[in-house]
């Protein structure tokens, strides 16, 4: 084995030192958030904030252990160990633990593993392998194959159901792009996205109405104007492109009709017999079609009034009342960002984003100077999936 470089040389202090911050910011707000007067050992085993601590230890000695691999290893073992959660995946529709109505732990004792989690950095190693043996993406094998290897858990997550995990693959599809993929795919997603939330904010509008209001309304005058603008489109085509050139221009203003129609009709049955109850009552109201502010909205709304309550400058340090005396559900978890915005305040809350940003940054800096494109891309990917969940040290 030839002789490593010294790793402790190339730590990069910036980013040690903002992870070292972060850590103990979150450590202080789960403390805060779950504090009892009658534990108030920073390291009690049997407090929330107690396990936090053990895990922060174990993180570092991971993260110590994880430095002192090489790159080479975790090239030539992608493919086993994303192979190896996909194995995970599958078997804990089996055999696990179900928690909150997800069926996505295993449980040994007093002791939980998620192996969602684990899909996400071996999503990352395996697109990471695949795309470091490419030029660019530039057939339709290496685009099938990419969206397979970031499907493929995604997948296995939503059977469990964990919709929000299962999400996160959404962010490694921004990746392909840097490797080639076409624009359009991603204007046509944002399209669809459009779409599928004008559909539901028309998804009553139509009924009982008679056939000539109809057209004016809902999905139907959805459908007619998008008609109306791809005429429109064609037009255009027809007078300013040459001849030869019509006919795939006409080509995909037809395919981006009869899709659009398609997603604006299946938009109903997706809400209703995909999605479960509480996911769609989220959903309708965060579009505003549904207003329960004691029930499916209680939680949003707290952790307004919390955030506002903060003011300026923050209540002070275990001084949130809404902290305190726990209006928030899952303050110390999802919601954690209440105990932030109530204590610290605007400008506590400013600071601690732009620490994560700096953090952002500096992560893309570092992954442009990359001399491996499987290391680049490693990088790349992972901090992709990484942007769109809440960062461990808080969560």
């Amino acid at each position: 084995m030839n002789k490593r470089e010294n790793v402790i040389s190339n730590l990069d202090p910036v980013i040690l030192g903002i992870y070292v911050l972060l850590m103990a910011m979150g450590l202080a707000n789960i403390y805060s958030a779950s504090y009892d007067a009658d534990h108030p050992n920073f390291f009690d085993q049997s407090t929330e904030h107690g396990k936090q601590a053990l895990w922060i230890g174990i993180s570092i000695v991971l993260g110590a252990a994880v430095m002192l691999i090489r790159g080479q290893f975790l090239r030539d073992y992608s493919y086993a160990i994303y192979a190896g959660v996909m194995v995970l995946l599958a078997l804990v529709l089996l055999v696990g633990k179900v928690v909150n109505g997800q069926k996505g732990w295993f449980e040994f004792g007093s002791f939980s593993i998620q192996p969602s989690e684990f899909a996400k950095f071996a999503t990352a190693l395996a697109l990471s392998r695949y795309l470091s043996g490419l030029k660019a993406l530039a057939d339709n094998k290496s685009r099938l194959v990419s969206a397979l290897i970031i499907a493929g858990p995604a997948a296995l997550i939503l059977l469990q159901p964990d919709t929000g995990t299962a999400l996160v693959g959404l962010a490694f599809i921004l990746v392909l792009y840097r490797e080639g993929l076409s624009g359009n795919i991603l204007l046509l997603g944002i399209l669809a996205a459009v779409l599928g939330i004008l559909s539901l904010l028309t998804k009553d509008s139509s009924m009982d109405l008679p056939f000539t209001e109809v057209v004016l309304t809902g999905k139907y005058f959805l459908i007619t104007m998008l008609a109306l603008v791809l005429l429109g489109c064609a037009w255009i085509v027809r007078r300013m492109v040459v001849r030869r050139e019509r006919r795939r221009y006409f080509r995909l203003i037809a395919f981006t009709f009869i899709a659009s129609v398609a997603i604006i009709g299946s938009v109903d049955y997706a809400f209703e017999n995909v999605l479960q109850d509480h996911q769609r009552d989220r959903i309708l109201d965060m579009l505003g079609q549904k207003e329960d502010p004691r029930g499916v909205g209680y939680n949003v709304e707290q952790s307004k009034i919390a955030i506002g309550s903060g003011g300026l400058t923050g209540k002070g340090y275990l001084e949130g009342t809404h902290t305190k005396y726990k209006y928030v559900p899952k303050q110390s978890t999802d919601f954690i960002f209440c105990t932030v915005g109530e204590e610290w305040g605007f400008l506590g809350s400013v600071v601690l984003i732009a620490v994560f940003a700096t953090l952002i940054l500096r992560i893309i800096l570092i992954s442009d100077r990359q001399r491996s494109l499987h290391q680049d891309l490693i990088v790349t990917v992972s901090r992709a999936s990484s942007s769109c969940t809440w960062p461990s040290t808080l969560a």
